[in-house]
């Protein structure tokens, strides 16, 4: 990656004409996010096909879902400064500008033009000199979030929002982060798995959730929602599961014992000191009555707040109740590879609700915000051809957006 970095201000940051066609080297079909605000940053367009450096590998794209972190980081969601939902920001995000481009990403200014796309199924079609051959050929999942100092440090750096992502024909990645996976699913479902599921692991990891516990989750039928639900189920807990009325019979399918629609209290529902553990991604409104149906000792895990990141906290049930906070956004070591080894046992199916060809993001952006579907929506690129042999060329086209 080192041709695409600069360093400024003592800083190392990806070069900005990085993705400008040269007219020497291979072009591919890529979506590149131009900067913080609505659909209209995205661009569908002809980019350079990256070259993988020592120690990396190229992976032709064969399918990538769809999260909210990527419509996060579009609208510049993650600065403090914004304090709606992520629904209430993208319909505003058309009249007025969220915040500024150097205060909405994760922990730093996001690297404006970027190719967004934190899942990505793929296949390997090349390895870099001096790496591991016997990858060449194989379907691969990414783990999305890496470790640059080793699992002894909580820094992380992610896919699509400190380096190029998925939404492109080609990626290249760390050879160390891709992970073979031999199973009978689609590419497609895979497509569903980095995000939602690694994310959905890493909190019932950290929470320690084990069988018999009562679990509830929120957000029950969304990408995350709905892996918690199959992944604490089959740590055998017992899954109470929040959602829309119209979506219970979907999220009983998924193996829930009981679903509270998201409109109802939840203390009334359950009762309070009745859960041992929450799983929320939702946070907004509904937080205080999350903490009051804790048990004594209760653990509360969160990665995410889609339904609004500021919150009532009653700080006395927090410590008269001996409860435990636990905030997620660094995967730990064991979260992948049980991951891997769950698909290839057959013991989870990824939800993908419908699927788009890359070109139609917008369509499959706006619909996702729309929250009717339950599981994953996962774009499609077109064939990569053989864009990935070196001689190949294929002509600029001029970007447009979407």
């Amino acid at each position: 990656m080192a041709s695409e970095q600069e360093v400024i201000r003592g800083q190392t940051v990806l070069r900005s004409d990085r993705l400008a066609p040269t007219g020497r080297a291979p072009t591919m079909k890529a979506v590149v996010t131009i900067g913080n605000g609505g659909l209209d940053m995205l661009e569908y367009r002809d980019v350079p096909v990256p070259r993988p450096g020592p120690g990396e590998v190229l992976l032709q794209v064969l399918a990538a879902g769809v999260n909210n972190t990527e419509i996060n980081t579009r609208l510049g969601w993650y600065s403090s400064s914004v304090t709606a939902s992520t629904a209430n920001a993208a319909e505003a995000d058309g009249k007025k500008a969220l915040t500024r481009e150097d205060d909405g990403g994760w922990s730093a200014p996001t690297p404006f033009p970027l190719i967004q796309g934190t899942d990505c199924c793929g296949r390997v079609v090349e390895v870099a000199p001096g790496g591991d051959g016997s990858l060449s050929g194989r379907r691969v999942l990414v783990r999305p979030c890496m470790r640059p100092l080793g699992f002894g440090s909580l820094e992380t750096i992610w896919m699509a929002s400190d380096f190029d992502g998925a939404f492109a024909q080609f990626v290249k990645v760390p050879a160390s982060e891709v992970f073979a996976v031999d199973c009978d699913l689609s590419d497609a479902e895979l497509g569903a798995v980095p995000c939602s599921y690694g994310t959905a692991e890493n909190m019932l990891q950290r929470a320690g959730v084990a069988g018999a516990e009562h679990v509830v989750v929120t957000g029950a039928s969304g990408g995350v929602g709905s892996a918690a639900v199959q992944l604490a189920k089959g740590r055998g807990a017992a899954v109470t599961a929040v959602a829309g009325r119209a979506k219970t019979k979907q999220v009983r399918a998924l193996g829930a014992d009981r679903v509270i629609d998201r409109d109802d209290d939840i203390v009334a529902a359950l009762g309070e000191r009745s859960v041992d553990v929450v799983v929320d991604n939702v946070s907004g409104p509904a937080f205080g009555g999350l903490l009051d149906v804790l048990r004594r000792g209760g653990r509360y895990v969160s990665s995410g707040a889609i339904g609004g990141p500021l919150v009532t906290f009653d700080k006395r049930t927090f410590y008269l109740k001996d409860l435990t906070l636990i905030g997620c956004t660094a995967w730990d070591e064991p979260v992948f590879p049980a991951l891997i080894s769950y698909l290839e046992r057959g013991e989870v199916r990824p939800l993908v609700a419908k699927t788009f060809p890359l070109e139609r993001i917008a369509d499959a952006q706006r619909e996702f915000l729309e929250k009717r579907h339950v599981g994953n929506f996962v774009l499609i690129p077109p064939p990569g051809s053989a864009l990935h042999r070196r001689e190949a060329q294929v002509a600029h086209r001029r970007p447009g957006r979407i």
